[in-house]
Order: structure tokens, then sequence, then C-alpha cells
């Protein structure tokens, strides 16, 4: 038997007291805090240095928005009883409020060492288990708290799904079988009881026993204890497929005919004849070519035809579907077909039967078999709409906008037309002309928030940040410190990388990096918000949907949002290392604020302390939440993000947010170029060569990585000296098998360049590597203008760049180049003369003044 440790002299309290101790208890957990706090101060009046009252008294005076105060006194309570249980589990809801898991666990696994039954703190300590992944311990705790409380069903499950994310499926599924034996009286349609055999057979099927989970199946479908219908026929088609039975083809068919839309279950039935829709097949065309006949409202079956359907039978296909969609005036039929657009035989299907539709459609069409009298005005003006969407995507923005035209003279009053030629004159490279058209969109229609929100962006597109604010603040919190704020406590990841990026091209880095840094801070929060639901799950019994929400969890920062944050953000940091200077240039640039300015930066103060007082009057949160323990919204202190630029050490904070991206972003070969920008400057070169023989094996003729193998030599070889045992031998072999020591790297240079002439971005990476090189700066700009050849396609994002490189190397020829790009790109606004830029944002902010709020 375990010694029994003697309670302490100082934690014995008076009959009188410890009633009273007993009575603060009860005050905490029914959140009667005034009142708490006045019997702590009875007894702390006796019994000063009473610990475990010091701990509750600081636990009652942080909910009541004391915050400092409050730790402070858990703080000094432990420090004066270091063998309380109570002590140490309040130390850890103060740390688990502040974010720290790792600390919190270590005060309840303290807490555990004098009070190893305790349920609460076993349960706490179990949700932090989850939240850290440290699956072995959380079988263990669980353990604990069956053999506690073995007659809590939440407990039998709650060791399930602990052996199950421990990978131990096996324990897993006996755990279930026995909790399933000592059930007796299940009402009938417990929702609870339902989810967990639903479980019990995700559990069979995850081990390989599909006949079993069958079995369990029809048994409790049967006898109703399953109470899911739609989740019985879908599992019950895929657990026949893997049996191979003759039965699965009737149960994938009676789930589409539930469903006929549902893409899934058309998978699901040409994989279990052995088909797959992403390879063309006879078979497959046949079968989808039935089910369009069987199900004629079904859209799914036609639309699928059309992704295996070879050329012939292809345009059989689409010609009824896309004049269907015509016909009817589906505004998202483009977006439906354009991923057809990969097979350049089908888009030139597509472009020929639309064309030959707009000219039966149109009202002009003198053509005696013309179908113009038989169809609806709209008919024709769908068509337009659909043919400038088609010409805008494929670059060829002047029948685009022909096409637009025609179709506002038609009907002016569409806001979709407006949107579609916002989009074209964005893509040929008119920001201007773009925003001012999302404008018009948006005039339209006042109440919608998708045409205002389109609005905003594209005004963030052409760089007027505070225009495109006050168009958010048509539909944003009245009360709130200003739209972005708003915005960004809505977690609208949209809108701060937008922002984000507009900061950047404006070359307002410290604004930027604050938004990206905003997008990383999201994320951090949609982590913490997880805590919550490992408790909340096992009570509602909602184990498979919490499966998956652990997987998804566990991938959150593959997100594109998050990897585009965080390249942008580390950009950032690897140039402020490179030169300090934009540092100061960013404090140096902060311009003394306008009187529409100072105007909201009081609304924004004054929000801000209503939001205080606010907080402060709000109800006391129920009993089972610690809300308020969590630290509230910390204060602003450097809205110009002068701060975040000014960091010491910009590079480790590159790094803490490239980390993840590490395992989560494999196949990102722009993650692994700036893994290895700043492994090479931190000096791990083990990390850089890494990088470098991944993003190799991705693309290993990749242009940015071109700069790179160059750039890795040139470091190399400007070593002081060889890296020490064992890094030095792995280093230099390495290297050689990367960039070989007896090639040059002008003759590499040049050899990359023979190979990839007709690639615009692979001659601006050779540009690069020349002037890295010390190569003359007439070669250098020839080999930049080369860019201009008869079988090189230049598009306009890879022309901003060569404009920007130009700039760095201060060439003479910039505005030479600038012209060509000019004369290439004929609706192009962004090589225009800066003078006429100029007139072009003056003329959009007029067509963007401030209009009446709309109506909400």
């Amino acid at each position: 038997m375990s010694k029994v440790l003697p309670t302490p002299a100082k934690r014995i309290l008076p009959s009188k007291e410890a009633t009273l101790f007993k009575e603060l208890l009860t005050l905490y957990e029914t959140r009667q805090l005034k009142k708490g706090q006045k019997t702590a101060d009875q007894i702390l009046k006796k019994f000063p240095e009473h610990g475990e009252t010091l701990c509750m008294k600081g636990l009652v005076l942080t909910h009541m928005g004391k915050r400092e105060e409050g730790i402070e006194l858990v703080k000094k309570g432990v420090r004066l009883d270091l063998t309380s249980h109570i002590c140490w589990h309040v130390f850890g809801l103060i740390q688990k409020g502040e974010k720290n898991y790792e600390e919190a666990l270590k005060s309840y696994t303290q807490a555990l060492r004098f009070d190893k039954e305790n349920l609460n703190i076993l349960r706490d300590a179990a949700q932090l288990q989850t939240q850290l992944r440290l699956y072995e311990a959380l079988v263990d705790t669980r353990h604990t708290l069956l053999k506690l409380r073995p007659t809590l069903r939440q407990h039998w499950i709650g060791l399930a799904v602990a052996y199950h994310l421990n990978g131990n499926l096996v324990e897993a599924k006996k755990t279930l079988e026995h909790y399933e034996r000592t059930l007796k009286n299940i009402p009938a349609y417990d929702v609870e009881h339902s989810e967990t055999l639903l479980y019990h057979i995700h559990v069979l099927e995850e081990m390989g026993e599909s006949s079993d989970a069958l079995a369990l199946l029809d048994v409790n479908a049967k006898s109703r204890a399953i109470v899911d219908r739609t989740a019985i026929m879908e599992i019950r088609a895929r657990l026949l497929t893997k049996l191979g039975s003759e039965e699965a083809e009737h149960a994938w068919r009676v789930l589409i005919e539930h469903n006929p839309d549902c893409y899934d279950y058309f998978r699901g039935y040409l994989s279990n004849q052995g088909l797959s829709l992403d390879t063309p097949s006879t078979d497959a065309l046949t079968i989808l070519r039935d089910f369009s006949t069987q199900l004629p409202k079904a859209a799914a079956p036609r639309r699928l035809a059309l992704s295996i359907a070879s050329r012939d039978d292809f345009r059989e296909l689409v010609k009824p579907y896309l004049l269907s969609g015509l016909t009817k005036g589906v505004p998202s039929l483009f977006v439906d077909i354009k991923s057809l657009y990969k097979d350049d035989s089908k888009r030139q299907i597509v472009e020929e039967i639309v064309e030959a539709a707009r000219t039966d459609f149109s009202p002009d069409s003198s053509a005696p078999s013309s179908s113009s009298a038989s169809v609806e005005p709209t008919t024709y003006l769908w068509t337009l709409y659909f043919l400038a969407q088609h010409y805008s995507y494929l670059s060829r923005p002047a029948l685009a906008i022909s096409a637009i035209e025609l179709a506002l003279a038609h009907t002016p009053t569409l806001p979709e037309l407006h949107t579609c030629k916002a989009r074209t004159l964005k893509r040929a490279g008119d920001l201007y002309g773009a925003a001012r058209c999302a404008d018009e969109s948006r005039l339209l229609d006042g109440q919608d928030r998708f045409l205002n929100t389109k609005c905003a962006k594209y005004l963030l597109r052409a760089g007027l940040v505070e225009e495109a604010s006050s168009i958010l603040g048509l539909f944003t919190k009245k009360d709130a410190a200003s739209p972005g704020a708003d915005l960004e406590d809505m977690q609208s990841l949209l809108y701060l990388l937008e922002e984000a990026d507009a900061h950047y091209r404006n070359g307002k880095l410290n604004l930027a990096l604050k938004k990206y840094l905003a997008v990383q801070k999201i994320f951090n929060e949609i982590e913490d918000d997880q805590y919550d639901f490992h408790g909340y799950n096992l009570r509602k019994f909602t184990i498979n949907i919490y499966l998956k929400l652990i997987k998804w969890e566990d991938r959150l920062r593959s997100h594109p949002a998050y990897i585009k944050a965080a390249l942008s953000a580390s950009q950032i940091y690897i140039a402020v290392h490179d030169d300090p200077s934009i540092t100061s240039a960013a404090s140096s640039s902060t311009a003394p604020l306008t009187d529409a300015e100072k105007k909201a930066k009081k609304k924004a103060k004054k929000a801000a302390q209503k939001v205080h007082e606010d907080a402060k009057k709000a109800p006391a949160p129920a009993a089972h939440e610690d809300k308020g323990l969590e630290a509230g919204v910390p204060k602003d202190d450097d809205p110009e993000g002068i701060k975040l630029l000014s960091v010491a050490d910009p590079l480790e904070q590159a790094y803490k947010l490239l980390a993840p991206l590490g395992t989560l972003a494999t196949e990102n070969i722009d993650v692994w170029i700036a893994i290895y920008d700043v492994a090479i400057r931190r000096k791990k070169l083990l990390q850089a060569v890494k990088a470098l023989n991944h993003a190799r094996s991705l693309d290993a003729e990749n242009p940015e990585l071109h700069i790179r193998l160059v750039h890795f030599r040139q470091a190399a070889s400007a070593l002081p000296q060889q890296p020490p045992a064992p890094i030095g031998s792995v280093f230099t072999e390495a290297l050689s098998k990367l960039l070989p020591e007896e090639v040059s790297l002008d003759t590499y240079n040049s050899q990359y360049l023979q190979r990839h002439s007709s690639s615009p971005r692979a001659v601006l990476a050779a540009a690069k590597v020349a002037h890295a090189l010390q190569a003359p700066l007439p070669d250098v700009e020839a080999t930049v203008f080369s860019t201009f050849g008869p079988d090189i396609k230049l598009d306009i994002p890879t022309a901003l760049l060569f404009v920007l490189f130009l700039t760095t190397l201060k060439s003479s020829r910039l505005e030479e180049f600038r012209a060509n790009c000019d004369a290439r790109f004929e609706l192009s606004t962004l090589f225009k003369p800066l003078t006429e830029l100029e007139v072009l944002k003056k003329r959009a902010l007029v067509a963007n003044d401030p209009q009446p709020k709309a109506d909400e």
C-alpha cells in the first residue's frame, strides 16, 4: 500500500473556518463570486497564510476581471502549500487559461500526486493530454477515470477513443464490446447509443474486419438502434464493396437514387465496378449515360460524363449540357465546366458550340433557320456572359470586353456583367478600371454583401486601402474600432490577406507584416478552440465527427491562407535581416494623422473603452466554463506594426512561421525555397541542404531553385573554414551532388538559360544569377530584354517581377522596358508612366465616392 502523507498543520483549519472554506468552494462552483471573495477574506483575516484559501481567492478575483491581482495570489498560495492538490489544480486552471498547456499539465500532474482519485483534475488532465497529443498518457488517465466511475458511459467511450488515438485499435474494440455488454434498458431512438454503434463499426472497418462491421451494422439497423439512415446506407455500400459482394451494386444504386447529385455516390458505384473517374473509360461513360436517362433531373451524371468522354462523345454530350444551362440562365455554368479546359480539344469544342449558340440566339440573326424567335431574350444575354468569362479565362481580354459590352448594351442592370468586366480588366492589368467596374456592380444592389466585398477586394488590389475600408464599413459593426478590426474579429482571412498584399505592394512592410501575423493568430485561436471539444464530444457522444476534427486540426496549418501568410511574412523578415534600414525607414515614413484619421483614432478609442465596460457588465459564465480564466484581448500598442518589424531576431520569427510547413506542405516548392532562405542565413547548413534536396525532388528545373543552388555554392565558398565533423563530410557530399565543383557557375547559368530560353521566369532567374555573378550590367539587361522574343509568352505578373528587378539594378533601361510592356499589354495600366497612373487613380477614386450606407 502506498504511504499516505500527513496533512500539513498549516493547512488544517478550525471547524468554523473549515466550514467557510467548503462554502467558498461551493460559491465558486455556482459563480457567486462576490460572496466567494467575502468568504475568502473572512478566512484570511485569521489565517493570512492559508495557501488553499489564497488560491481560491485568486481564482475568484480572476473571474471578476482582476486578473493580475488574482494570479499573484494564486502563485503566493502555491508557494505557501506545495503539497495541496487544490493549490496545484487552481494553478493549472490559471495556466490553461493563458494557453500554456504544457505547464498546466505539469500542475495537474503535481495535483494528482497528492489526490490521485480527483475526478475533476483527472478530466482536466485528460483534455490537456489530448490537446498536446500525449496519447499514451491519455490512455492511463482514461483507465483511472473508468476504474473510479465505471458506471459513467462517457468514461468507457473516452477510454476507447484514447486507445484509438494511440493507434491501439484492438483494445479500442475490446473496450467498446465490454461497454455494450453492460448496457441495459436502452431507450428507443437513443442518438448517443446510435453514434457509439457507428463508432464501433468505424473501428472495425479501420481494422479491416469488414464482415464483422457489416454484421454489426445490419443487426443494429434492423433493430433501429442506429437512427442515422443515410449513414447506414453509406457504410453498408462501402463495406459491401470492400467484401466484393454482389449486393454492393444495388447498395450504391439505392444511394444514388437517394441523392442523385452526390458525386461521391457515383464514384463509389464506378469503383465497385473497377472503374475510375480519373481515367477515360467507355464502360464508365456508358454507366453514366444510363444514369442520365434514368435520372433526367440529376446534373451530376451528365457533368461527370463530360470529364471522361473522348472528343466525339464529348461534343455529343456537352452541347445539350451547355444549351440547357444557357437557356435556364445558370450564372455558374462557366465555373462548372472550366475545369474541362485542361484538355485543349474540349476547350475548343466548348468555344465552337457557344459561339454557334451566340449566332443562333442573337436578335440580329438573319439566318433563315434561326431559332432566336423561339428563345427567351435572356438566353442571348447569358450566352454573351459565358463567352466573356471564357475569353477572359483564356487571357483574350479584347474578345471578352467585346462580349461583355454587348451584354451590357442588352441589359445594363445585371450586376454579374459588371463583375465579369471587372475580373477581365483585373486579369488584363487595369486594376483601377477593375475597381471602378466592381463599384458599378455594387451600386446596382446596395444590400448585396458579396458585391460589397468584391468591390472592396478590387480596391485593395488597386492599392486603395482607405477606400476599401470605407466600403467594407457599410456592413461591419458600427461600434467597432474600425471595419478592419471587426473583420479581424470575425476571422476574415480573405480581407486580411488582401489588405496585407496591398500594403506589401505599396511598400508598407510594417502594416503588411501586421496583417500577415493576424492570419497566424487566427490559426492559433482555431487550434486553441479545439480544447473545449475534447470534453464536449465525449459528453455528447459525437465521436465520429470528433475524430475527423482531430485529424483536421493536425493538418490545420496546411490551409492555403496560412501558407500564403507564412511565406509572405517570412519574406519580410528575411528582407529586414538583409537590410536593417527597412525598420528605420518604416518608422520615419509614418506620416502625421489627417483629420479623418484623427477622428477614426478617437472613435477606435471610444469603441475599445466601451468593449472594456461591456466586459465588466457581462454576466458570469456557466459553472462548467472557465471563460473568466482566459486572458482578455490585449491592448494593441503597436497599431502601425513597427515593433513587429523591428524584432531583434527576424530569422527566428520566420523559422517559427515556416516550421509547421516542413511536414504539412511537403509538395509546395515555394515552402522549401523559403525554408532554405531562412536556414542559410541562420547558418543551419544541413537544414539548407535538406530544403534544396526536397525542392529538387519536386522540380529540378524550377527558376527559384536555380537561383538558390548558385547562392548555396557561393555561400559555401564564402565559409571561413570547413564545417566540423560530422557535418563537414555530409555537407561537402551534398554540395557536390547539388552542384558539382567542376562546373563553373557562369557555364551552369548559361546552360540553364539555353534549356529554358522560352520561359520568362527562367530568363528572369538567369538574369538574377548573372547579376549575382557580377556580370556587366549591359549583359544582364540584354538577358532581361530577351524576354520580348517571339517564342516567349510573357505574362503580366512576370513582367512586374522584371520591372522590380530592373528597379533594384537602377537600370537606365527601366522606362524602355515599361514602354515595351505597355505596348504588349494594351489594356494594362500597370506599366504606364507615374503621372498617368496618378490620373487613373484619381478617376477611380471619383468613381468610388462614399455612398449612402446600405440598410442591413
